[in-house]
């Protein structure tokens, strides 16, 4: 049984869309083919008809996973967060104490990082090293490449 992960609403709503997507057009796409290669003749010596039904189990599959992460989904609301913290969610604006290069990174769950963007997943090095921290207060976080120290510049959501 898996257990609840939280996300933001454009993330479960693109969740939701791709289900709709899998459980309308790809289902439909596959019962086409299935059809068409059953109309080809001998089923038994019939290889896109094992390809189109090996393809439609892997799509139902992958339709029940994603319809159990929907159910168990759970919606982060923000207006019950402390906006004096780095929590998830948390747009931080921070300052390399190294070399005064100054970066923002927005706290999002795991499945919806997107380092291009400046989504960093909460369980990531430097995003555990900030949660919690008020802005003024400094971190000194492991990361591969050793270690780095960052002041907190900006908190906002």
């Amino acid at each position: 049984m898996a257990e609840s992960r939280y996300y933001t609403e454009e993330g479960l709503q693109k969740l939701r869309d791709e289900l709709d997507y899998l459980s309308t057009v790809e289902r439909k796409r596959i019962s086409e083919a299935i059809a068409e290669a059953r109309d080809k003749g001998d089923l038994s010596e019939n290889a896109e008809y094992d390809a189109a039904k090996e393809a439609q189990g892997l799509l139902e599959l992958k339709i029940s996973k994603l319809q159990e992460i929907v159910s168990k989904a759970r919606v982060i609301d923000e207006s019950k967060m402390d906006k004096s913290k780095v929590l998830i969610l948390s747009t931080v604006k921070v300052k390399n104490l190294k070399n005064n290069v100054v970066m923002t990174y927005t706290l999002v769950p795991e499945k919806e990082a997107d380092f291009k963007s400046g989504k960093i997943s909460v369980s990531s090095p430097i995003a555990k090293g900030l949660l919690g921290k008020s802005v003024g207060e400094k971190a000194e976080i492991s990361v591969p490449a050793g270690t780095i120290e960052l002041e907190i510049v900006d908190i906002s959501r």
